[in-house]
Formats: C-alpha cells, structure tokens, sequence
C-alpha cells in the first residue's frame, strides 16, 4: 500500500489532520503507539469532552497566551465555529455553558470520540494501532517512519502529532521532540502549565483548608516587590500540596516562570475573596454589620460573607477571636479581616509535575513552522501540528480548538502537497 501522508498520534489534532487529509483526496496512514485512539479526548472536561470555546476569534486568541497569535492564519480557515459545524454535521449535538465552553449535549466525551473514528474509518484512512513509531525518516525531504519493530514506511508527508509530555498515561511521553531535532527544529525549554501549585504555607501542610472551594474569586501573583504580575478570576480548591481549580490553573504558567525569572524559592499569590467590593466598600460593609448588631458575637455577624470554614480561618490568621462581641471590634480589628479578605497571602513554592499538568509549555519553535500549513521551514514534507508545538492555552476549550485547528491545516496542506511515491 502506498500512501501520501502518515500522521503520527490518534489524539485531537492527529485525528483531524487524518480527515482534513482524506478529505483532500490523499491516501492516509494513522499510527498511535496506544491500543485505541482518542484517549485524551475520552478524559476530557471530565469526560464530558469541551470540544472548542465558542468565544470570538480575538478573545479565543487571548485565552491563547502560549503564542495564540501564531494561530490566526490557520482560524482564517478552519475556526471554532467551523468545529461546531463540523461535529454538528457528525451527528454530535452541542451547548454552549459558561465562559463559552461547548460540550456534547450527551455529555459524554465517548459520543465524540465514536464520531471521529467513524468519520476516519468512511474516509478510508488505514489505522494502525499499537504500533509505535521509532523515528521519522529524513533526506532532503521527508522519506516516511520507520517503526520500534524496524519496518520502514514510506511516504512524502509525515505530520507529527503526538503531544506533549503531560498526561503520560494518553500516550503523550515527549516522543515527537528528538524527531524534531533529528529534523534540524529547535525545541524550546518545557514546562508545566494548567498545573496545580504547591505550598509550604503551615495552613497547608496541616490541611486545615484541604478540600475547600472558594467560588468566584481572584488570585493574583505578585513579584518580589508585591506589584502584581497576572490576576485571574474564577473559582479555587485548596489541597493537602497546596492549590488548584481553574483560576489556580490559569495562574500556574506565570507562576512557573516567576520562580525561574526572580530565581526565588516561592512567590506570593493573593487570594481576593470578594473581588466585587473594593477595599474600602468591604471595609464599610463589615463596619455596618458589627454596628447594627452590637452584642451579637462576630461570628454571627459577619456569618455568610464567604464560607464558614474559610471565615473561620481567617479569625485565626489575623488573631481575633471569633467570640468577640461586635461593640468590643476595634476598626483596626476590621481593617485587619478586611485585609484578609480583599488579599490573602499564599507563599506557593512550584507546581505539580509537567506529567502531572494538563498542558505542556514549550515545544517546537513556531519560527520554524510555517503558520498557514504547519509545515516545517526546515524539512520539506514534515508538519506539526497540536501540543507538540510551542502553543498552549487555558483550559476551557482553548488547547483542543488549537489542535483541531492546527491539525486540520496540517492535513489539508499535507494532501495538497501529495506526491505518489512506491513504497520501498
């Protein structure tokens, strides 16, 4: 059998090459090295697969901050709403829930999965699993893979999507990396992001918060000198390491290069309770619940401002006793909750493991790759195309919208480029 393209990995972005490619008329091989494919579609958002974010291309590039720039030549012909149509066309029925995340209205990932592998099988495309691949074969131009078992498999394109190294246990070990370099590519240094941070703050350590979420707050990481770095708002979850939940995982990247940058042992986030009142505001709200019910206990008064364990919490660390009455509260007593509440300081020393991250940081230069067709500036028939690349974004729809979008301009390029050749 000869073929025209062989895409290397069966995740998002290697599913979408293979159908942008035998769409466009080439013949088609896809290999992964696990027994099935779509492993990390079938994990995520729960399960529930958050397919792409419907926000407006701009916005969606913001929420990009790994380099989503690179990505408006390849939106301009296959963008997010171009993902709708085309799972909508599937069968997969969408809805849209908060902050523009678009999900299966079965909510189960599975159903998007069925429907990619049905949609390669009509194609034509072959399939081979459990076959991993030992390098990418290369002359002037690329000749084909060859596998771990020592068969050589020609063709003229070969498009690399295989991941990054987060969240092994897909299949994502890092493996496209050193074909990248054997190519000639740069691969810029890794790091984990969407990841949870870890703390040795005592608090921490003693569990005393673990298993907590706060709602709707904002956490900003602050430079050595307290001016702050990045604020992010949305909800957060104390742990037995440290922290972690959405605003926490958004933050994870800066704060990963804060402690690379400042070359120190931890940073500090603050943890904004309340980020609707400004300071001042809070400070007259407290100020009027203490004065209206004078005898009652603090505790009672100020009950119902944010949850009672973290409240609780906070009359330890700012040392005021919870059984005070409210008449015996000093305005600096208030000033101090008020304090607390606005700006909680919270040492964080590092994060999880990048296998332990949702998203890897890094990867193979974008100088390198052509940001129409993916295609490498460095060898002729070599494309990439998801987290294998230096791309990343928040989670919310962001990082699998860039690998469907990425993978199919590298597989409708790749199909253009097709060139029959006889397999060795």
């Amino acid at each position: 059998m000869t073929y025209d393209v062989i895409v290397v990995g069966g995740g998002p972005a290697g599913l979408m090459a293979s159908i942008a490619a035998a769409e466009s008329g080439a013949r088609v091989l896809l290999m992964d090295k696990g027994n099935k494919l779509g492993r990390k579609l079938a994990i995520s958002g729960g399960g529930r697969c958050n397919v792409t974010n419907a926000m407006p291309i701009d916005q969606l590039i913001r929420h990009i901050p790994g380099n989503g720039r690179f990505l408006y030549s390849a939106l301009s012909a296959f963008n997010n709403q171009d993902i709708i149509a085309f799972f909508e066309g599937l069968g997969i029925r969408l809805k849209e829930e908060d902050h523009g995340r678009m999900f299966p209205v079965s909510n189960n990932a599975l159903s998007v999965v069925d429907a990619l592998l049905s949609k390669v099988h009509a194609l034509g495309v072959t399939i081979r699993v459990n076959q991993p691949v030992q390098a990418v074969l290369y002359g002037e131009s690329v000749q084909g893979v060859k596998t771990a078992a020592g068969e050589k498999i020609a063709a003229p394109c070969v498009i690399v999507a295989v991941g990054g190294k987060s969240v092994p246990q897909t299949g994502s070990t890092g493996d496209g990396y050193s074909w990248a370099k054997a190519a000639g590519h740069t691969v810029t240094d890794l790091y984990p992001t969407e990841v949870p941070l870890t703390s040795a703050e005592p608090f921490i350590q003693s569990k005393t918060l673990q298993g907590l979420s706060l709602r709707d707050v904002a956490v900003t990481l602050v430079n050595p000198q307290g001016r702050p770095i990045q604020t992010h708002r949305w909800d957060i979850l104390f742990t037995h390491f440290g922290l972690s939940g959405p605003a926490i995982l958004r933050l994870s990247q800066f704060v990963v290069k804060a402690l690379k940058k400042f070359k120190t042992s931890d940073v500090t986030i603050e943890i904004d309770a309340l980020p609707d009142l400004n300071e001042e505001a809070l400070f007259q709200l407290l100020f009027q619940k203490a004065k209206a019910e004078p005898k009652k206990a603090v505790k009672n008064v100020w009950k119902g401002i944010v949850p009672e364990r973290y409240l609780s919490f906070l009359y330890e660390e700012i040392h005021l006793s919870a059984e005070k009455n409210s008449h015996e509260l000093s305005k600096e007593d208030m000033r101090h909750m008020t304090k607390a509440l606005k700006a909680l300081p919270v040492r964080v020393n590092g994060s999880l493991s990048i296998e332990k991250a949702f998203i890897t940081g890094g990867g193979v230069s974008l100088k390198e790759i052509n940001p129409k067709t993916m295609e490498s500036k460095v060898m002729p028939g070599l494309f990439f195309c998801g987290e294998i690349m230096d791309i990343h974004g928040y989670t919310g729809g962001y990082n699998i919208t860039a690998a469907f979008v990425t993978g199919h301009a590298a597989g409708a390029a790749a199909a253009a480029k097709k060139q029959h050749r006889p397999v060795n």
